[in-house]
């Protein structure tokens, strides 16, 4: 029978009530939209495999470690107490309870500036009026992408990248992600085991023939999307690197946003500078972006505290809109408030202080893991910033098949997930598989060593080691 819409009135009439029968099975034989559908898709298929598992616990001692996860467990000591301290000492007014600046309260936003400006040693104020902040980095990161591109843009991301950007900026905002590889374009030797951090650099080499390629596929790149610190690798980019990828980005008129969530992570001595420091506060021009946030520098992913600053005027009034949607809570916003200007009684930033105990213990589990990978010759990327350590497991890796060639994504994928499937089962060690985060090789892992209690991380050495040993 034709749709309800293409008959003549006669049979609209006539055919009421199996008309609305019709309209009725249709609603309830599908029951979601396509695009929700499909937001389910973006998401990496190795969650499945991480969620079906048993999780270790004092009840399940044999469960798997969970160290995929970008969290820090380190910390609650430190936190708890001076988040209630904190809490307790600004006192929540009455204007509190009505609606708030969708961007954030002015006297936030100044003190979060000022913090923003210790943090990355910035050498003049940043503009208040740049900064939105939002319930969280991904959400101020996808309305940022919002403004700068349309549906159906791309986003270029140097390989291996964070896997969740896939969904992030694709699953509401419509963006393509575009893989920038940085192997395959580097002029260093990759054929050796250990394979030298600048060959994970992007260069404008790399990033012009991505460009170049994306275009021929019909595509239309806008942004470029750095993290740096990089997550996965456990690196920051040297300035240099960074200075490129903004004149390139100028150069071509597409949009750089630095992901500097980990800008406070940075345990050991190096030359990290932030994209906002190279292009200057002031000079930003509208190209160069920002953004931050509190969930892994501090460990507060609870409370959702996330920045972005541009001072592109055009977006800005549609970033302060969007921001409707992930505002803040007036009262989580006095808290840190009150947390990013308190100082200790040698009148040193609180803030200050606290990053400082936590590089520590950063330090000392990223040196117990590296210590052991060391020990069984297991290749790894020395760390210097984020909560996690890049290893090269590709000599446990199943052999290729018969039927199969080495290259092939097929080929990769099963055995890196047999390899994954392997860690997880029998050893009880929950990494991030590397295919996962797009790395053009098989068998690299993300270990998160900070996402453990002291007693489980023992565990994971322990476990780990065990697993090495088995392999000799």
């Amino acid at each position: 029978m034709a749709p309800c819409w293409a008959m003549p009135s006669s049979a609209l009439k006539a055919g009421a009530r199996s008309s609305t029968l019709s309209k009725t099975s249709r609603h309830f034989s599908s029951t979601h939209s396509q695009r929700g559908k499909r937001a389910v898709t973006l998401l990496p298929s190795y969650l499945a495999d991480a969620r079906a598992v048993v999780k270790y616990s004092p009840s399940t001692p044999d469960g798997a470690l969970q160290l995929g996860v970008a969290e820090n467990q380190m910390l609650e000591d430190l936190l708890v107490p001076a988040i209630r301290k904190f809490g307790a000492d600004k006192a929540f007014t009455e204007d509190c309870i009505y609606y708030q600046p969708t961007h954030g309260r002015p006297e936030v936003r100044d003190a979060f500036c000022n913090y923003l400006q210790r943090l990355l040693d910035l050498p003049e104020a940043l503009d208040r009026d740049g900064l939105i902040m939002g319930a969280g980095c991904n959400a101020v990161l996808e309305n940022l992408c919002i403004t700068l591109a349309a549906p159906g843009d791309g986003v270029l991301v140097p390989t291996p990248y964070y896997a969740a950007f896939e969904f992030d900026l694709v699953a509401r905002a419509g963006l393509s992600i575009i893989p920038v590889n940085t192997l395959g374009q580097s002029d260093y030797n990759i054929s050796d085991e250990a394979i030298p951090r600048e060959a994970y650099y992007p260069t404008k080499a790399s990033l012009t023939k991505s460009l170049a390629a994306a275009k021929q596929e019909g595509e239309s790149p806008r942004i470029l999307l750095l993290s740096h610190p990089n997550n996965p690798l456990g690196i920051s980019y040297p300035p240099s690197v960074v200075q490129d990828c903004i004149d390139w980005c100028r150069d071509n008129e597409i949009h750089l946003v630095s992901d500097e969530i980990y800008a406070g992570s940075i345990y050991r001595s190096n030359d990290f500078t932030s994209a906002l420091k190279l292009a200057g506060p002031g000079k930003l021009g509208p190209y160069v972006h920002f953004v931050y946030a509190l969930s892994k520098d501090f460990a507060l992913s609870g409370l959702r505290v996330g920045a972005c600053y541009s001072e592109n005027l055009d977006i800005r009034l549609g970033l302060q809109k969007l921001n409707d949607l992930c505002q803040i809570s007036s009262q989580t916003q006095l808290l840190i408030e009150a947390m990013v200007k308190e100082t200790t009684d040698g009148e040193e930033f609180w803030t200050t202080w606290f990053l400082k105990e936590n590089h520590s213990r950063i330090r000392a589990r990223c040196d117990a893991v590296q210590s052991l990978l060391s020990e069984y010759e297991i290749p790894f990327l020395p760390a210097d910033s984020g909560l996690f350590i890049w290893i090269d497991l590709s000599r446990y890796l199943p052999q290729v098949e018969s039927n199969e060639f080495e290259e092939d994504l097929v080929c990769m994928e099963r055995r890196e997930r047999a390899l994954y499937l392997e860690l997880m089962n029998e050893w009880g060690l929950l990494f991030t598989p590397g295919l996962s985060m797009r790395n053009e090789r098989p068998g690299f892992f993300r270990c998160v060593f900070t996402a453990a209690t002291d007693d489980e991380f023992q565990l994971a050495l322990k476990r780990l080691r065990e697993f090495a040993e088995s392999k000799k």
